[in-house]
């Protein structure tokens, strides 16, 4: 008999039977986490069938039987905010957690500006970085998943992190200025969970039971569990992209960035600045820029901070020759160090390298150009040289379709970065989302309740606190009235008020016109938390938000608007006459009005409109001047009474 084949398989028995005697946890169920004061704590895992396992935390204990699956979960009273505490669960195994808090747990979640990291923005707040030492704040990271199927029941691989200066560099900016607000205030313990991803719809996070009323919706997620249709989508392209031979610059000897490189052929361009605004038209490709800048021999050998704004879309910066950083894409603040003993007394060349994949490419205006020695400055603005590395071809279209992005997908990211840990106990939802559903504003009016109702089933509290953020300006200033669908999203989310236990926190004054991603993240963190401390937390005469739209009255050639939350009064915060209003007659047809305060109300008028019918405010991706707040220092919300 051949021993070897017969133990083989027994000892893999063996290994399963050991792999799944063993207490498995979720990834939130770990050191260090923060448990949500005040409510019934689910504490859950797996184990093996039938497995017994007993949890003891805080003096309370708590036993269960693992199902026919390996389920298991225990419920805990409600305990006040404290800690730190340990945690034994004891099945077959003993898991010890440690340094467990008990405060105040919200859900951070949304797009892009929810995960702008404090790194982002370190040259704003590097004094907040340094002096982050709150060891009872802390942030559970969600990585990036998705799952078109269904719900997935495990996180990757994450872990609590409290506030210090090394790890609250990859907080969520405004998720941090939130907590801290809180915190310094209220001294409860604050547990930040950051679910978000950049670039991503409404309807990636909502569950398929929150699209019911969605027939169109349902009907594309039925269409992505067919993994057919998915593998035959991800073998089809729609455009086909290429380029004119390779980059001469880095095929060049010398490379066009070395000290002995000579240049020839080289011409003259303006930084900041887009090179289609200055003579390039239809250039998608590599272009490199080269200056020489004159260092003070009192500068020489020392480090600096290299400050180059926004470049779209992906450059690499070289100084005498060696490289000294560089950036993929076009969204983060360049900014690199420069190592002591590169730069030299005298001339010193500075080249980079722009890749452009589409659209204008260059320097985005209105931004630091500079290097930075901490007391000296020296301006990298002006005139540089430029030249062609690279031409792009222009994308052919080679189909109607290209492989499926399952991150803009409806529910792929609920299922795999909400689903997972909707048993944990949280105290509310910070929302930080609508970019990317501009192009669908209208259908966002729907979405956004529609994902509060999810959200709140999901979890198990028809009350859940929800509160967002209205998007802030961006984008060209009009300078006449016009329609936006960003002023639709925000109309959206103005809306959405109505839904109890839910507030807005208005960023009309917040936003830059050329950057997506504003760099004020600490006032969005603390206007979120003025709604928190006032719903939450006792602070009942705290006046949380701008004046709101409440009514409309036409007296004449004049309308009168109403609003609540004046607060101490309206007032122009500027001291500037009252801007971005405009009224228009049953035709529709807005033009610029008059406005002035009167009371607790705006009075707005135009010797254009005889028979005013309808008022605006701020009704545009990029307002000129929304100077109306309330005397607490907070702006009022865009609206319109031409309601769709």
């Amino acid at each position: 008999m051949n021993f070897k084949k017969l133990l083989l398989p027994l000892l893999f028995v063996g290994l399963q039977q050991t792999v799944f005697a063993q207490i498995k946890l979720p990834q939130l169920i770990a050191n260090s986490m923060v448990l949500q004061r005040d409510k019934p704590l689910r504490i859950w895992g797996w184990a093996s069938a039938g497995e017994q396992i007993k949890v003891n935390f805080n003096g309370k204990s708590g036993k269960a039987v693992a199902d026919a699956q390996g389920k298991w979960t225990i419920i805990l009273p409600a305990m006040k905010a404290g800690g730190p505490y340990q945690m034994s669960l004891k099945g077959k195994n003993t898991i010890v957690l440690k340094g467990i808090l008990i405060g105040d747990v919200w859900l951070c979640a949304g797009q892009s500006n929810m995960v702008h990291q404090m790194r982002l923005h370190a040259l704003r707040y590097q004094k907040d970085i340094d002096e982050a030492n709150f060891p009872q704040i802390r942030q559970f990271w969600v990585p990036t998943a998705t799952n078109l199927n269904g719900p997935e029941t495990a996180l990757k691989t994450s872990s609590w992190k409290p506030a210090n200066p090394g790890n609250v560099l990859e907080f969520s900016a405004v998720a941090y200025f939130f907590a801290r607000d809180i915190y310094r205030k209220h001294g409860i313990p604050i547990g930040i969970i950051n679910s978000s991803v950049g670039g991503t719809p409404i309807e990636a996070w909502i569950s398929e039971a929150g699209f019911n009323n969605f027939d169109a919706i349902k009907a594309s997620i039925r269409q992505n569990k067919d993994t057919a249709y998915i593998a035959k989508r991800a073998k089809e392209q729609a455009f086909e992209y290429g380029s004119y031979g390779n980059d001469l610059g880095l095929s060049a000897n010398p490379k066009w960035y070395q000290e002995d490189y000579e240049p020839n052929g080289w011409r003259r361009i303006n930084i900041p600045g887009f090179w289609e605004d200055q003579g390039l038209r239809n250039l998608d490709g590599v272009v490199w820029f080269r200056k020489e800048i004159d260092i003070p021999a009192e500068l020489a050998n020392k480090a600096a901070t290299l400050l180059m704004g926004r470049i779209v879309d992906a450059d690499v910066f070289y100084i005498n020759g060696k490289q000294v950083g560089s950036t993929s894409y076009q969204y983060p603040q360049r900014v690199y160090k420069v190592p002591a003993n590169l730069l030299k007394a005298g001339k010193n060349l500075f080249v980079v390298r722009v890749q452009n994949n589409g659209g204008k490419g260059g320097f985005v205006p209105d931004k630091p150009y500079k290097l930075d020695f901490g007391g000296t400055k020296i301006d990298l603005k002006g005139y540089w040289s430029y030249k062609v590395g690279q031409i792009s071809k222009p994308a052919k279209r080679t189909g109607e379709r290209g492989p499926v992005n399952a991150q803009s997908q409806p529910t792929a990211l609920y299922n795999a970065m909400i689903a997972p840990f909707k048993n944990y106990a949280i105290k509310g939802v910070l929302w930080y989302q609508g970019e990317s559903n501009t192009g669908n504003a209208r259908e966002y009016a729907k979405l956004l309740p529609a994902l509060i109702a999810d959200w709140r089933q999901q979890f198990r509290n028809a009350a859940l606190p929800f509160y967002y953020v209205q998007l802030p300006n961006f984008g060209d200033v009009s300078y006449l009235p016009s329609e936006s669908g960003t002023a639709l999203v925000r109309e959206a989310a103005l809306k959405t008020l109505s839904i109890p236990n839910t507030g807005m926190a208005v960023t009309i004054d917040l936003g830059e016109w050329n950057d997506i991603h504003p760099d004020r993240k600490q006032e969005v963190g603390e206007r979120l938390a003025l709604i928190a401390r006032h719903f939450d937390y006792g602070e009942n005469q705290l006046e949380y938000s701008g004046p709101i739209f409440q009514s409309a009255e036409i007296k004449g050639q004049e309308i009168i608007v109403h609003f609540t939350h004046t607060g101490l009064g309206l007032q122009a915060i500027d001291g500037a006459p009252l801007s971005d209003f405009a009224i228009a007659g049953e035709d529709g047809k807005f033009v610029w009005a008059n406005a002035k305060i009167v009371g607790n109300n705006v009075v707005v008028s135009s010797p254009d409109v005889a028979n005013p019918k309808y008022v605006r405010y701020a009704w545009a991706d990029s307002p000129m001047n929304p100077n109306l707040f309330n005397k607490d220092g907070l702006p009022a919300s865009p609206f319109r009474t031409d309601d769709f």
